[in-house]
């Protein structure tokens, strides 16, 4: 395994650990700055907006650098964002340091994935981006939990100035282990080529299940912490592993869910799509059984991130001639989706629905996403191809593991 990869990795666990660890530290951040848990909402769906915009723009703007320059400037920025959210002193000094960091994240798995297959044989490409994204899985399973860990035993700030710190070995992994061969297929991409690709329906059609299937699961996870302690009756100190409990869902589904989508992928999407809804719905009716609870987390986990393989390889198949600003595009659905179903969230929770209300809110937006997807299926074979692409995926497709 090339060495260059571990530095990808790496760079991947910190911005997935920038992410996702501001949801079980929202309570304490929310405390601390004196906003409501709407407000503290924004963190979230103010860098996932901010991750859509990066992706597409930033990626656009950097098609023919040299690769391993932009990533280098993208761990960069990253370090920025999260040392200024370690030391705000204010919510909106936060959320820009939230915004900072959040720019980099899209383009960097876009542009990183295809660094991360250059280093590899062709029959080893798909399993190399694997292995980049499995820094953002990781993120979930152990940065997540112990980071809030840390958060809650000496301060939220503690957990981004840990961040910060893995920004830097990571951004010194990429200068030394990343080769500069890299740079040799930077002239092959360009911005007219890559946008050729969202000539595709099925492109379109995959970008929307995206901002559905993960906001709706992001609906219920984004006051999770909330729900845990004001409903399920935990402690806060218990929210860390919970977290882990939700990780382990996901960590399995996410390997299962890319296996099953590599035999059969619009089938697979509607069943974790499908299971993904009853889990949630399941969820709502059962949040003050502290034992049921812990069960829906493993199963909401595993159903919601056993679809990232499937959607991240559908967007790729149908944009097979010009992968990277889709890539980036589909990682920018992701985020929406994510800032749409915190908005959500926090809107059921401000009318006064409850702390069950968000996971309602994501079981209905999830439900939206398996419509779409059966459309999607259905229509395959009459859609105009823009491209090669615009074909029945087979079982030779690659399966990348990610995220959003």
């Amino acid at each position: 395994m090339p060495i260059g990869l571990i530095a990808l990795a790496l760079g991947g666990f910190g911005i997935g650990l920038t992410e996702f660890v501001i949801a079980g530290l929202l309570p304490e951040v929310a405390a601390d700055f004196a906003v409501s848990e709407a407000a503290a909402g924004w963190l979230i769906s103010g860098y996932a907006l901010s991750v859509a915009v990066g992706a597409i723009l930033l990626t656009a703007a950097v098609t023919r650098l040299p690769r391993k320059h932009v990533l280098v400037g993208l761990m960069v920025l990253f370090i920025i964002g999260n040392l200024v959210s370690a030391l705000a002193q204010t919510y909106s000094v936060m959320l820009l340091g939230r915004i900072i960091a959040a720019l980099c994240h899209g383009a960097f798995f876009g542009i990183g994935s295809v660094v991360a297959a250059s280093l590899v044989p062709q029959s080893k490409k798909s399993g190399a981006i694997a292995i980049m994204f499995t820094g953002l899985t990781l993120a979930n399973v152990l940065g997540v939990p112990f980071g809030t860990f840390i958060g809650q035993s000496f301060g939220w700030r503690a957990t981004f100035w840990a961040i910060t710190v893995i920004g830097v070995i990571a951004l010194a992994g990429i200068v030394a282990l990343v080769p500069r061969a890299t740079d040799d297929t930077a002239h092959v991409s360009n911005l007219r080529g890559e946008l050729r690709a969202f000539r595709s329906g099925q492109v379109w059609l995959s970008l929307v299940v995206t901002v559905l299937g993960f906001g709706g699961m992001f609906g219920a996870f984004t006051y999770i912490a909330f729900t845990l302690t004001e409903v399920s009756g935990f402690d806060s100190a218990a929210v860390p592993w919970l977290l882990v409990v939700f990780g382990a869902g996901l960590f399995v589904g996410n390997i299962l869910g890319g296996k099953a989508a590599d035999r059969r992928l619009d089938r697979t999407l509607i069943v974790l799509l499908s299971g993904l809804t009853v889990v949630m719905v399941l969820f709502a009716l059962t949040a003050a059984n502290p034992v049921a609870t812990v069960v829906a987390l493993v199963l909401m986990g595993g159903f919601g991130f056993g679809t990232v393989p499937g959607l991240q390889t559908r967007i790729m198949l149908y944009a097979d001639t010009a992968p990277t600003l889709a890539s980036s595009a589909n990682i920018a659905a992701f985020n929406v989706g994510n800032a749409l179903g915190a908005w959500i969230g926090g809107i059921t929770i401000s009318v006064g629905l409850g702390y069950t209300s968000p996971i309602w809110a994501g079981a209905a937006i999830t439900a939206a996403a398996v419509v779409v997807m059966m459309v999607a299926a259905t229509r395959r074979s009459v859609l105009a191809p823009a491209s090669a692409g615009e074909t029945e995926p087979t079982s030779a497709a690659p399966v990348v593991t990610t995220s959003h």
